[in-house]
């Protein structure tokens, strides 16, 4: 089996049968063991050090009249203690327990013990997801968490609407045509970054038909031989990355949209050379390149490009 890309895991046992079960919830919410993770403004906060770590404070540093069930979400049980995540509302960071700060995962997620960067990258996702849900979308009510948080039930008696944690497929695919590779760029990034290419599955979608889809509206290019790699969670903020592989049938490029600002072909030399800048190895992007590099034989790819996170300003 092929190493999980980060942010992804059995990192915690999610305990999703006794969501339900409010007793388990206040028992969680009395046992001295159970610890939060405050997300602020979208940032997770890390214990500072040569080794960050994610941290996991005592519930008594939420105020009293948050510690509740339509506040905190139960994500589960990790390292023998039930974990919520909570959000803080501020205009200016919080201050918690020393030597802690707010931090983009994204910048942190390569260093952090994998079980922290996924317990972490949860936490963003379910608040993230709250924060958007917080009124019905049928009738306008508001909602009223359920079931540890993981359901918002609509408080309008004659509506009472559940809605449940957002997922967004999006495919992202490293397409070669034996010695080459097909990479684009968004005009945001980096000057000389090029990453494969990606999009979002859309309705009546299969996700092959995505991939065949995508890279022809971006490229031009048709492709077959359209194989799963891997997955991984993106909750930035809602995110499902399904990583493929694919044969391109044509080599012209011609960009038919506007979502990439150019596309060229790469071959493992132009790599090894430095050229172009790669994405950060804690995407599935960069995964996508190595698995592809690597398998021409010689030097590896994570001997040549050393680890890189996201710019701060990446949405």
């Amino acid at each position: 089996m092929q190493p999980r890309n980060i942010l992804s895991g059995p990192y915690l046992d999610r305990a999703a049968h006794l969501r339900k079960d409010p007793a388990w919830f206040e028992r969680a919410l009395a046992d001295e063991r159970s610890r939060v993770l405050p997300v602020w403004n979208s940032l997770n906060l890390i214990v500072e050090g040569e080794a960050p770590r994610a941290a996991l404070l005592e519930l008594s540093a939420i105020p009293e009249e948050r510690r509740n069930s339509n506040e905190l979400i139960l994500l589960g049980r990790f390292r023998d203690s039930e974990v919520f995540a909570c959000e803080v509302e501020a205009l200016e960071p919080p201050q918690f327990q020393a030597g802690t700060r707010f931090e983009d995962l994204r910048m942190l997620a390569s260093i952090l013990p994998a079980e922290d960067a996924g317990l972490l990258g949860y936490a963003r996702g379910m608040v993230s997801w709250r924060a958007r849900h917080r009124f019905c979308g049928t009738c306008s009510a508001k909602t009223l968490a359920a079931k540890g948080g993981h359901v918002l039930i609509c408080t309008n008696p004659a509506c009472r609407h559940e809605q449940f944690p957002r997922i967004d497929p999006a495919i992202i695919v490293l397409v070669s045509d034996g010695e080459r590779a097909l990479l684009g760029r968004q005009a945001a990034w980096p000057v000389g970054r090029y990453s494969t290419i990606a999009g979002f599955v859309e309705p009546g979608e299969s996700l092959e038909d995505a991939v065949a889809r995508e890279v022809f509206e971006e490229t031009g290019i048709n492709v077959d031989c359209i194989q799963y790699h891997s997955s991984q969670p993106w909750p930035f903020p809602s995110s499902l990355m399904l990583g493929f592989t694919a044969h391109a049938l044509n080599t012209q490029i011609q960009r038919r949209d506007d979502e990439l600002e150019d596309a060229q072909w790469f071959t493992r030399e132009d790599l090894a050379s430095g050229r172009p800048i790669v994405p950060p190895n804690v995407s599935i992007s960069f995964r996508l390149i190595e698995h592809w590099f690597d398998a021409g034989g010689g030097k590896k790819l994570r001997e040549i490009h050393k680890p890189s996170s996201w710019p701060a300003a990446r949405s």
